[in-house]
């Protein structure tokens, strides 16, 4: 799907990060908060915010998602996104319970302002997983 026209409506629809008790304060401590913290997908793109990071691609980018069982080990989730040692995702987590895997064809770039670290998916831990799924799975086709 191509922009919008000029002057034309775009449904957005947000999704808010799901915040356990535990992973509040180190979030806090990084300006990551409700304000700060969310997931928006409109009819060409997917972006992220959280706190002072970004990420932003094409939703023509998005090669699947799937829901993310946890548990996720606090130590390795809470506070700033994280990186993915082993495939180099990257983990926005605002808790330890699950979220939203969401793969891409080209990697994107989000930790490493120059752009020469990229992220080739992201673990998003929000309210509503499942919508998030329905709603990306109904804005990327088949």
């Amino acid at each position: 799907m191509g922009p919008a026209r000029p002057g034309t409506l775009v449904e957005v629809t947000r999704f808010d990060f799901e915040f356990a008790p535990a992973y509040r304060l180190p979030a806090l401590a990084l300006g990551i908060t409700p304000r700060t913290a969310w997931v928006e997908v409109d009819e060409s793109e997917l972006r992220v915010r959280y706190g002072p990071w970004r990420l932003r691609t094409p939703l023509d980018n998005v090669s699947s998602a799937q829901l993310s069982p946890g548990p996720f080990r606090w130590y390795r989730t809470a506070g700033p996104p994280h990186l993915s040692l082993v495939d180099k995702g990257v983990s926005f987590a605002t808790n330890g319970a699950g979220g939203v895997c969401v793969l891409f064809h080209e990697p994107v770039r989000t930790l490493d302002p120059t752009g020469r670290l990229r992220h080739p998916g992201a673990t998003l831990t929000v309210q509503d997983p499942v919508r998030l799924l329905q709603v990306l799975a109904q804005r990327t086709g088949p």
